[in-house]
């Protein structure tokens, strides 16, 4: 993890590091990640009420409009997080009919299942879930492993986008409505510490190079994106952006009436992002997604500095015996010895367009879509 090297600095304004490689500072030592949110995400993060709940009125009337007399007039993920299941709360309150999609890796962790099952029982919303096989998940896994890219959650990541699409075009729905949003994670991921989400011809290249036959594995590719968005018309909604989002508000709400609990860290409530982010992202890659998700709290006035700072100083595990714990789950499901492990921290990381990628066509017909629109 950084160290106060030579050349080494830290954002006056948020928490961002020059471990992120493409990082500016300005004459006041300010960043770019934090400036360039502030510019993008002002307008909605500190939008007036009044004007906020005119536009989320017109918008909710558009998903009554568009599902009146089907099943449900909306899609909508759960992972168990905070986030997904605030937004499925709101939903609810606003009279939405949604159904509730949860894409199982087999990852997930007791905590999880609780929050998972404790919402959906206190909401009584209707549940689909969609399990992968885990030998075919496993596989690609190692691939990803064995390839020694960083981006090893795109394989959830993606399989989640094409799960949800699944079913929005199952019911004939037209908005899937998502927890992700501005308040908490609309800061711009630095360049190098994921991958291009919609890849599904970089999943089958590592998957084919590990010796993997995808038969059954949920995917999305930029044609997919396509057909998806401009032929069967769904959007995707960051939903929460239509509401004054705050995070321990939302905590509180769902803790009281749900019996939610609350994990350490932002995505900890899969065993394997909890580990990746807290173990194998740091040792590895030399990248803590704290700072990212800590630095848009800040930037949004829902944590200070200081506090941020305080959290930093941490280990991204709450204790040793936890991550321990996490280490031996993790050898055993994977299959590997300690050794394995050792062995694949201490290589180096290779890029995700050396296996091929869909990437280069999408960079194109987005400068293309920027210029015409």
């Amino acid at each position: 993890m950084p160290s106060a090297g030579q050349g080494y600095q830290v954002c006056s304004r948020c928490v961002m590091d020059t471990t992120a490689k493409n990082i500016e500072f300005d004459t006041q030592g300010v960043c770019n990640f934090c400036r360039d949110f502030l510019a993008q995400s002002s307008g909605v993060i500190f939008e007036d009420e009044e004007s906020r709940r005119a536009r989320r009125d017109d918008f909710i009337s558009s998903v009554k409009k568009h599902g009146k007399g089907k099943k449900y007039d909306c899609i909508m993920g759960i992972s168990g997080g905070v986030d997904s299941a605030y937004a499925i709360h709101l939903a609810l309150k606003e009279g939405l009919r949604p159904l509730v999609v949860h894409m199982d890796n087999n990852w997930n962790s007791e905590l999880a299942a609780d929050n998972i099952k404790n919402l959906v029982s206190g909401l009584g919303v209707d549940l689909y879930t969609h399990v992968i096989d885990w030998r075919e998940y496993k596989g690609l896994m190692q691939s990803f492993f064995d390839a020694d890219v960083i981006d090893v959650e795109l394989l959830y990541d993606n399989a989640m986008l094409a799960v949800n699409f699944q079913q929005a075009r199952k019911y004939g729905v037209r908005y899937i409505l998502s927890g992700s949003n501005s308040a908490t994670e609309g800061m711009l991921m630095p360049e190098g510490w994921n991958w291009f989400k919609w890849d599904k011809k970089n999943i089958k290249a590592l998957g084919a190079r590990g010796g993997v036959k995808i038969k059954s594995f949920p995917s999305v590719g930029i044609v997919d994106y396509v057909l998806n968005r401009f032929v069967y018309r769904v959007n995707w909604i960051s939903f929460l952006d239509y509401y004054d989002y705050k995070k321990e508000e939302a905590l509180g709400i769902l803790e009281e009436r749900y019996q939610y609990k609350r994990y350490p860290y932002k995505h900890y409530e899969s065993v394997f992002t909890r580990f990746y982010q807290g173990y194998i992202l740091p040792k590895k890659f030399n990248v803590d997604k704290r700072r990212l998700h800590l630095s848009t709290l800040i930037a949004s006035n829902q944590l200070s500095r200081d506090e941020g700072l305080s959290l930093l100083e941490g280990d991204p595990y709450p204790d040793t015996k936890a991550l321990q714990k996490d280490i031996e789950y993790f050898l055993k499901k994977m299959g590997w010895s300690e050794l394995n492990l050792e062995e694949y921290v201490s290589r180096a990381e290779k890029q995700h367009s050396l296996y091929g990628s869909e990437r280069p066509i999408w960079d194109f017909l987005a400068s293309v879509y920027a210029r015409f629109s």
